[in-house]
């Protein structure tokens, strides 16, 4: 959960683990990365040039609707553009607008239909990933208290989302051959952090017994996590031995030789429980260590959608926001290496990065302390200088486009870095960000207007 808009270290850390209070496996490259494109012999475009606006247009497809549901033959050219990947980042230019979480919900049904894709992943933690997903496979409740459950407090606590939640359980029912799963990629999260302390306990007592009352003693020491803000302030050198801990737990899990799938997962799970005591090691204090645990934990994030791609086989749709599914980050200093850049150098042409962009319209944030509820924000149109106000002069509503096929005079105006909308938990509207889209995204989708997500009913 990306958030801008703030100085101090502590600001900006707390805007990242406000997804946390609301809710590294290496492996080599299974391809070349794609070359970096070389602009320098491109010939430079204006802002807003008219010659622009008309080599954007050649390469637009418009989009009839962000509306889940009805037929999809505007989507089909996304599927060319998508070609074989197996992993397929969609971004959020913010996280509370309702036309990009719709937009998830129809770009995910269209690529289960056509292009065989079975996981849904989020920017949420694995456990509450886990909870979603059983409950997707026949578990009992309903959308609406699942998604109240597993994400109350964060962004994605909408009508959207359970619209989503809604559909891929209908889709199972319907196609129990070609069955859907939800899949969080993140670090824990307290509300749920205690199921998968007993996911790996249970495991080990049913398989090799001998080592529980290590790994009980273990894990002792860092249960419950219920708090993450309250964790954060307990001495940094406690912090560092229970992250040493969840190390050791993490070892003694990975020790415990087996071939079968189950053993997997239950490393899996305790490798999660370590990244998110490794994490809250930051000091506070230290910019430099606030970078850190930024890197990791978009490192982390990476490594467990890796790791889930990589156990089932599965083609995946990664849901986050554009500064983690992108190459490039608005923030550079705060998100030196993304999730995206990770995956990019892992899966080489078998990760597509979709960045969003709109031209103006209201969405949902909070203020830089992160207390209260995500409240709406509405911003002017794009005005002139803007990515977003040389894109609203295409011809199309919305569109989508790929940019890695982009004409010569397209290419040289996407290369450059202009400001643009752009809002995690926070959003400060100046001075605005500035990114280069050409580079940050492999398809970009245009939206004229936004406006705010739905709360739950």
């Amino acid at each position: 959960m990306q958030g801008y808009g703030t100085t101090t270290s502590r600001r900006r850390f707390l805007t990242l683990t406000g997804a946390l209070a609301a809710t590294t496996l290496a492996t080599p490259a299974a391809h070349a990365a794609p070359p970096v494109r070389d602009t320098s012999s491109a010939p430079v475009a204006i802002d807003g040039d008219a010659s622009v606006v008309r080599a954007l247009e050649r390469s637009a497809h418009p989009l009839r609707t962000t509306e889940p549901g009805g037929r999809s033959p505007d989507l089909r050219a996304l599927s060319a553009m998508v070609g074989a990947a197996q992993v397929v980042g969609l971004g959020e230019a913010t996280h509370g607008s309702h036309e990009f979480f719709a937009m998830k919900e129809r770009v995910f049904r269209h690529l289960v239909e056509d292009l065989g894709f079975t996981t849904f992943a989020l920017e949420m933690s694995w456990s509450a990933g886990l909870v979603i997903d059983a409950y997707l496979q026949g578990g009992p409740g309903d959308p609406r208290r699942i998604a109240d459950a597993t994400l109350a407090g964060s962004p994605w606590e909408r009508e959207e989302f359970v619209s989503l939640i809604g559909w891929m359980r209908a889709h199972n029912r319907r196609h129990p051959g070609h069955r859907v799963h939800f899949m969080g990629d993140d670090l824990g999260a307290p509300k749920l952090g205690e199921p998968i302390f007993e996911r790996v306990l249970t495991s080990v007592r049913e398989t090799r017994p001998e080592a529980l009352p290590q790994l009980t003693e273990l894990y002792a020491a860092l249960r419950p996590l219920d708090d993450i803000f309250a964790y954060l302030r307990k001495p940094l050198a406690q912090r560092e031995a229970n992250a040493a801990r969840a190390q050791e737990a993490l070892d003694l899990v990975t020790s415990l030789r087996a071939a079968d799938d189950a053993h997997a997962w239950t490393v899996q799970h305790a490798r999660n429980i370590a990244q998110t005591f490794a994490f809250a090691t930051v000091d506070l204090a230290d910019p430099a260590s606030v970078t850190a645990a930024e890197r990791l934990r978009d490192q982390a994030m990476a490594d467990n959608v890796l790791w889930w791609q990589r156990q089932t086989g599965h083609k995946m749709l990664l849901s986050a926001h554009n500064g983690h599914i992108g190459y490039l980050s608005t923030h550079p200093d705060m998100y030196p290496r993304t999730q995206g850049a990770v995956l990019r150098d892992r899966l080489g042409r078998d990760y597509v990065a979709i960045g969003f962009t709109f031209a103006g319209g209201t969405f949902l944030t909070k203020d830089t302390s992160l207390d209260g509820d995500w409240k709406p924000v509405t911003v002017p149109a794009a005005r002139p200088g803007m990515n977003e106000y040389t894109l609203d002069r295409v011809g199309y509503r919305d569109f989508y486009l790929d940019l890695r096929t982009a004409s010569p005079t397209a290419r040289s105006w996407l290369d450059r870095a202009r400001p643009v909308y752009d809002a995690g938990s926070t959003f400060t509207p100046s001075p605005l960000p500035t990114l280069a889209l050409g580079p940050a995204y492999d398809i970009l989708v245009h939206l004229h207007r936004v406006r705010a997500a739905d709360t739950l009913r």
